[in-house]
């Protein structure tokens, strides 16, 4: 909405409106004070009126700020504005007559400050400006040019030769005024559009985001899958040797496209954390296990020193932790040849450190704060010789600041590095930890019926692959529509939906699911390439079991089906009972 200069005029005076009738009270007391007559009572009555009539006509300015008034009403806003300007300051004319002196240097005073006041806010709109300075200018100038015709002193001219200057520096300073409030209005106007633009490009950002991730995801899932289905079949040690070689890129491609999703969702700030109990000795265990060997194969020794009050269990978000963890790994092994790696895990009044420190090639001074710059490393040569995009680093500050914590670095070029982590954390007694819980019984899934929708052939033959030595039996659909259709003909254990499909997505059909037919309450799992947070939080929406990305990963799959399966039967077993 524009605000025109005169709605701007209008609310200033609005907002002023008790401040000038309190202020007339102090002069009409002053000028009693000094004359006791009648006339200053008079004179405060009549203000009284033309403020009234002053707040009358300019309500419609308030109240449609777009307004542009015709001519006529123009005319009246500015003879409103010229009598009650008039009125307010006529007690200049009674002071400097009957106040003697004193009166008199009261009511230049009084008269001065009164344009300044309406020339610093009257100055957006012109013919108001005028209408109010022109009654204090006749004031101003006018009675000590009387005064000065009276006396017939030529020295008396020099008070209105006084008033003339103060007059031209007002103006001066009222045109700077009306200057630096027009530029910083344009700074904001820029700065708004300068938002409105990126907001714009940040959708954009997120929408191609969202679409590369699908688009790169669906053949992804049949590269990654393929070869895993590949490695269970007999293979000679050429043969496998290849399979692992594919294993291996898919699942560094994999790792970069979730850094760049986890860089997009911190930028925007919509990284959701979760929070859960960990067992930190387990945890910490884990990921020795997986880079002990990579450790070794660059003939780097790997060693863990945990000091003895780090808690058995903490509450944090242990798959951010873990991340964070592994870039710190990952980013000692490849930087690392023929030397010695060492992890030290010290507890501090409630905050856990995890110094990872390496004997590696170090960081030259000049480029030490560079490394944690999104996809920067410490020089150009660096992804040539080691590889790597610089996105680990990055995003390893970024959520642990999120979490409420901070990484730092300390190096020397050519004595090697040590990275600092710290994340405030919660103890805790009872932890449920996966690496606790009981192992999911896969033999639940035999002779189970399962209802897959999936638009892509390739994806449903990978389904059928993997679930079929389960003895699942598989109903396999190509859109939500079709889903729809053979949920109301059969009832099903579980049902695998994806989310972009022809004819009805999966979010529809899942809906329709739901509300009536064999399968409303069979559990629907989400398997689906659209990995984003607004994806989750849709499926979330519509009340699936659990949802799942792609490419799929066949044991958390096969996991998750046998789970949906046993609750089903547990569900059964009590209606029979």
């Amino acid at each position: 909405m524009t605000t025109t200069a005169y709605a701007k005029v209008a609310q200033v005076r609005y907002r002023e409106l008790k401040t000038r009738i309190a202020l007339a009270a102090f002069i009409g007391v002053t000028a009693w004070t000094v004359t006791p007559t009648i006339w200053p009572i008079i004179w405060f009555a009549a203000m009284l009126v033309t403020q009234a009539l002053d707040w009358a006509v300019f309500t419609r300015y308030r109240r449609n700020p777009e307004w542009m008034p015709d001519r006529a009403y123009l005319v009246l806003s500015c003879l409103t504005t010229f009598v009650g300007v008039t009125v307010y300051a006529g007690l200049t004319a009674y002071m400097w007559f009957y106040g003697g002196e004193t009166g008199r240097i009261f009511a230049m005073i009084q008269c001065a400050g009164g344009l300044l006041h309406v020339s610093l806010h009257m100055h957006h709109a012109r013919a108001i400006l005028i209408s109010a300075v022109v009654p204090h200018g006749l004031y101003f100038l006018g009675l000590p040019l009387y005064q000065a015709a009276q006396s017939g002193r030529w020295q008396d001219l020099l008070v209105p030769i006084g008033g003339l200057l103060y007059m031209s520096h007002l103006v001066v300073a009222v045109r700077q005024s009306s200057s630096t409030t027009r530029e910083m209005q344009e700074a904001r106007d820029a700065a708004l559009d300068a938002r409105g633009k990126a907001e714009v490009a940040n959708a954009a950002k997120s929408d191609f985001l969202a679409v590369v991730s699908h688009e790169i995801r669906t053949p992804m899932n049949a590269v990654i899958s393929a070869a895993n289905l590949l490695k269970q079949t007999p293979l000679d040690t050429r043969q496998a040797e290849h399979v692992d070689m594919l294993i291996d890129a898919g699942d560094v491609l994999m790792g970069l496209l979730n850094d760049v999703l986890d860089v997009s969702k911190i930028e925007a700030g919509k990284m959701e954390l979760e929070t859960a109990d960990m067992v930190v000795r387990d945890r910490l265990t884990a990921l020795g296990r997986l880079w002990e060997p990579r450790a070794e194969a660059n003939n780097v020794r790997l060693a863990w020193k945990i000091a003895p009050d780090v808690p058995q269990a903490v509450r944090t978000d242990p798959l951010r932790f873990q991340q964070i963890l592994f870039n710190l790994m990952s980013n000692a092994v490849k930087f690392t040849r023929d030397g010695d790696i060492l992890v030290k895990v010290d507890w501090i009044d409630g905050v856990m450190t995890v110094a990872v420190t390496d004997s590696g090639c170090g960081i030259p001074a000049d480029r030490l704060e560079h490394v944690f710059n999104s996809f920067e490393q410490a020089d150009a040569g660096t992804t040539r010789r080691y590889g790597g995009t610089g996105l680990g680093l990055s995003i390893s500050r970024k959520l642990a600041e999120v979490m409420g914590g901070s990484l730092t670095v300390a190096s020397v070029e050519g004595e090697g590095s040590t990275f600092t982590l710290q994340l405030p954390m919660t103890v805790v007694t009872v932890v449920c930890d996966q690496a606790q819980q009981a192992a999911v019984d896969l033999s639940v899934l035999a002779d189970r019926s399962i209802l897959a929708a999936d638009d892509h052939p390739v994806n449903r033959r990978i389904l059928a692959l993997l679930l079929e030595p389960y003895g699942c039996r598989l109903t396999l659909v190509e859109d939500g529509a079709q889903a729809v259709e053979r949920a109301a003909q059969e009832p099903f254990d579980a049902i695998l939906m994806d989310m972009q499909m022809p004819v009805m997505d999966g979010l529809e059909a899942s809906r329709h699911i739901r509300r009536d037919g064999p399968n409303r309450e069979t559990p629907v799992i989400a398997l689906t390439a659209n990995a984003m947070d607004t994806h989750r939080a849709a499926w979330h929406a519509v009340g699936v079991h659990a949802f799942l990305t792609k490419p799929i990963n066949p044991a958390l799959l096969a996991m998750t089906l046998a789970e949906a399966c046993r609750q089903v039967r547990s569900d059964e077993v009590v209606e029979a009972a």
